[in-house]
């Protein structure tokens, strides 16, 4: 435990090298891996809501995920090894089209990564029909559309549109989020859910794939 705590310690730190080696330690001394990760995986929760709090900076949330990052480069090989790490859900994330802005989309990315779901990101300016076509795809079960501007909030209600027409709307659930959205936007479009923050992404997921 002292260990993990250490290593908890140097993630945030965003210490590599001390990552790597601890993860080493933790391997050798047989410790659970998937115990490992679900503890420092709910440390970059906190990570993501001490963001959305700003009580620190981008940078410092960078550092953090490049120490899991160096963490999950040593533990890969053991996860594949012992099949320990279970496969989840596909997630397709993407800001609506016309909309530049990432940084928003690639903390969701990167905290649904590091939370075990497999994260097809389209990256910014997204078509609608791509969402669609990239979700077919990857065969995934969630479309997360972020809007930064209210101009490209539209984007989200042609990506449920689609669906609709394709015959998908069943089996694909859309979440939305983006500064200029709501709960209240959300219901109106008819999504099914929506995330202030990184953080409330991961929980919002974890519910959709929950209900289906």
């Amino acid at each position: 435990m002292e260990r993990v705590d250490t290593l908890k310690t140097a993630m945030v730190d965003g210490d590599e090298e001390a990552c790597a080696a601890l993860a080493r330690q933790l391997i050798a001394q047989g410790a659970d891996l998937k115990a490992v990760i679900d503890k420092l995986a709910a440390e970059m929760e906190e990570v993501g809501r001490r963001f959305e709090r700003m009580d620190i900076f981008l940078p410092e949330v960078l550092l953090a995920a490049g120490g899991m990052t160096a963490v999950m480069g040593v533990f890969a090989p053991q996860l594949e090894k012992g099949a320990i790490r279970e496969r989840k859900s596909t997630v397709v994330v993407g800001t609506a089209r016309g909309d530049m802005h990432q940084i928003g989309k690639d903390l969701v990315a990167l905290f649904l990564g590091i939370a075990g779901y497999r994260v097809v990101d389209l990256g910014t300016d997204v078509d609608p029909l791509d969402f669609i076509h990239r979700a077919e795809e990857a065969q995934a079960e969630i479309i997360a559309i972020s809007s930064l501007m209210t101009t490209t909030m539209p984007g989200a209600t042609e990506v449920l549109e689609l669906l609709k027409d394709k015959g998908l709307r069943d089996t694909v659930k859309v979440m939305v989020g983006g500064a200029p959205t709501s709960q209240a936007w959300a219901d109106m479009i008819g999504a099914d859910g929506w995330a202030e923050d990184s953080s409330g992404a991961v929980e919002l997921v974890k519910e959709l794939i929950g209900r289906a």
